[in-house]
C-alpha cells in the first residue's frame, strides 16, 4: 500500500490566536473520527498553533539563541509541543489507531532554518509494524543559529521523498490556496489546481497567516509543497473537516501537481 503524509495545521487542533495553550477539543476530535477508518500507511504531522508560534514568536528564538535567557524559553516550547503530541496521540488512541509519538526535534538538524538532515529510521521501522508515525513542528538544533523553528511543514515534504510517500495531504482551517485571503475578501476565489502551466503564478496570490506564525503562514507551505510536487509527489490543501474526502481520493481543494 501507498504511504501518505498527513498533516494537520495548529490553527486546527488549537486556538492559534490564544495567548496561551489552548486545544480545541471538538477539532481534533472531528479529525480522529476521519482517520479511524483509514487504514492504508500514513504518517501524521500537526503544527504547534498556541502551543508553540505565541511563545517562540516572543522569546525570538525563531530566528537563533542570542541570550542566555532563550534557553528556558526553547526548553519550555519543547515541553508545550511534546504535552500537544501527547493530547492528539491520545485522541487517537481512543478511536483505535496505534499513534506513536515522534519528537522529530530529537533527531534533526538545521542550517539557517533549513532542515538538512533528519534519522528516519526509526519511523520507517514504525511504519514497518503498522504504527502510526505523529510527529510535530518543534524548535530545534541550528549549527548556525543555535535553534530555529523545525516547522511542520518541512517536516512533511522531507519525509514524503526520504520514505517514497506519494502525497502528501495538508489539512488547515482555509478550503486550499485562493486568489486573496479568503478570510479577508469574501470575493476570494479557490485555485482548485495548480500545474506545469501555472505553478510561478500563485506565489502572488499568497500572504502570511492572520494569527501568531514564526513557520511563514499559506505562502511557505505553498513552496514547501512545490518543492515535493517537483519530484513526483502530488501535494493537497483542503479544509480538516475534508480530509476523509481528500484520503478518499477526491479532488477537493488544492491540488499541486506537477507530473504533467
Amino acid at each position: 500500500m501507498e504511504l501518505t503524509v498527513i498533516k494537520i495545521g495548529g490553527s486546527v487542533i488549537t486556538n492559534k490566536k490564544s495567548g496561551k495553550p489552548k486545544i480545541n477539543s471538538r477539532n481534533l476530535q472531528m479529525v480522529a473520527r476521519q482517520l479511524e477508518d483509514f487504514k492504508d500507511p500514513y504518517i501524521l504531522i500537526h503544527g504547534a498553533g498556541s502551543y508553540g508560534h505565541p511563545l517562540a514568536q516572543k522569546s525570538g528564538i525563531d530566528k537563533g539563541i542570542a541570550q542566555p535567557e532563550q534557553l528556558v524559553a526553547l526548553a519550555q516550547t519543547q515541553r508545550l509541543q511534546n504535552l500537544l503530541d501527547s493530547i492528539v496521540c491520545d485522541a487517537l488512541i481512543k478511536k483505535g489507531i496505534p499513534a506513536f509519538p515522534c519528537q522529530a526535534s530529537s533527531h534533526a538538524i538545521l542550517e539557517n532554518g533549513r532542515l538538512v538532515k533528519m534519522d528516519t529510521a526509526a519511523i520507517e521501522g514504525l511504519l514497518g509494524l503498522n504504527v502510526i508515525p505523529v510527529c510535530y513542528g518543534v524548535p530545534a538544533f541550528d549549527k548556525a543559529r543555535g535553534c530555529s523553528i523545525l516547522s511542520g511543514d518541512q517536516i512533511a515534504p522531507y519525509l514524503a521523498k526520504k520514505l517514497g510517500a506519494v502525497r502528501i495531504i495538508e489539512a488547515g482551517d482555509v478550503e486550499g490556496i485562493f486568489t486573496v485571503n479568503p478570510k479577508r475578501n469574501k470575493k476570494a476565489v479557490l485555485i482548485d489546481r495548480v500545474t506545469l502551466s501555472n505553478y510561478k503564478e500563485i506565489i502572488v496570490h499568497l500572504n502570511g497567516s492572520l494569527a501568531p506564525d514564526v513557520t511563514g503562514g499559506m505562502k511557505q507551505k505553498y513552496l514547501e509543497l512545490l518543492a515535493a510536487a517537483e519530484t513526483g509527489i502530488v501535494a493537497q490543501i483542503v479544509h480538516f473537516k475534508s480530509l476523509k474526502d481528500a484520503l478518499a481520493g477526491k479532488h477537493i481543494g488544492t491540488v499541486i501537481d506537477l507530473r504533467n
